[in-house]
């Protein structure tokens, strides 16, 4: 028996990097994985995959900007699977560069907020209803290392996002433990993603690896384990928590 065993989970945006990482082990530890991004191809290959190693697994397509989307993609997981048990909002990602404060372009904040925070906002207030019903549920919000330290290094936008997740995440904890709800948040620094491994040089990549007290930069699957641990019973008495899986850059 896996420590996810037949939990229906979903994990959105989980057609590449992290959140795919997050799919595989879920459906190793028994989970029945629900998928979801804009990526059709790459949904399909990874549900292929997991499917082809014997995992129950479906796949869908929704943009979680739009209630309506979420709503949709709601109806058919429960219609096909059943009520979310677990739920990880992975989704979002940055839509600025680094750049003084007064450069900042409007687009690019709201697409950044929209994308993370308000994302994440809108798919927890589609799933939250079903999971307070059952007097039960698992939530894992996605933050970012972005939110916890004021290197420069990370666009604004992006960080501001990500830190509105942190305190939603700990103000919902303490609104959901009498529904019989955890909601704990993961915020990762520099993840090998394959599209970071192609944006970061080599040369670079060495740099930052000397940035941690832990002399690497992380990997998809440290922050896979970390969400398996926060899903399971293993994590039965923690909610509202920040976990930082940042190889020690993150002290405070």
């Amino acid at each position: 028996m896996g420590k996810l065993q037949d939990k229906i989970a979903l994990i959105t945006g989980s057609s590449h990097g992290i959140g795919s990482a997050i799919a595989r082990r879920f459906a190793n530890e028994g989970a029945k994985v629900v998928l979801h991004g804009r990526d059709k191809d790459a949904l399909e290959s990874l549900r292929r995959e997991i499917s082809d190693k014997g995992g129950e697994v479906i796949s869908l397509i929704a943009d979680v900007t739009k209630f309506n989307e979420i709503e949709a993609m709601r109806k058919s997981i429960e219609k096909e699977l059943g009520p979310v048990e677990v739920l990880v909002v992975n989704a979002g990602g940055s839509h600025t560069k680094p750049m003084p404060f007064e450069e900042i372009p409007e687009d690019g904040w709201h697409a950044s907020v929209d994308a993370n925070l308000t994302a994440t906002f809108l798919t927890i207030k589609s799933f939250l209803p079903g999971m307070k019903a059952q007097k039960r549920g698992n939530i894992i919000t996605m933050s970012s290392a972005a939110a916890r330290h004021t290197s420069g290094k990370s666009p604004v936008p992006y960080s501001a996002a990500k830190a509105g997740i942190q305190i939603m995440t700990q103000h919902l904890a303490s609104e959901l433990g009498v529904y019989g709800i955890r909601i704990n948040c993961i915020a990762p620094e520099t993840i090998m993603t394959e599209r970071n491994k192609q944006w970061i040089p080599a040369d670079l990549q060495k740099e930052m690896a000397g940035w941690h007290p832990i002399k690497r930069l992380g990997r998809p699957e440290d922050v896979a384990q970390a969400a398996v641990f926060l899903a399971s019973e293993e994590s039965a008495w923690i909610t509202g928590v920040i976990l930082d899986i940042a190889g020690g850059t993150v002290l405070v």
